[in-house]
């Protein structure tokens, strides 16, 4: 299963290489832009998109409103995830 991560393009850290900084929760991270930006196009105008990050690449532009909503429903697995541990832990 691949799963792409919500994270925001705060900066443009290398043109040559096409790479920006993309803030995903509070970490920042180097991510490729190749995927979302034609040769020779201004990277700056991906500066706040929102993106689906994957392996580190920007896989996708999306809207805020959907990079918040699975920005949350990845909260709820993480939560439940956690709960499921607590659970098989009390139950050794």
């Amino acid at each position: 299963m691949c799963l792409g991560i919500p994270g925001k393009i705060v900066s443009i850290s290398d043109v040559e290489q096409q790479l920006g900084i993309v803030d995903v929760g509070g970490i920042q991270r180097a991510v490729n832009l190749s995927c979302i930006s034609d040769v020779g196009t201004d990277l700056k105008q991906h500066i706040d998109s929102w993106v689906l990050v994957h392996v580190g690449f920007a896989m996708s532009v999306i809207d805020e409103k959907e990079a918040q909503s699975t920005l949350a429903v990845l909260t709820e697995l993480g939560d439940m995830q956690e709960e499921m541990a607590a659970m098989q832990a009390g139950a050794s």
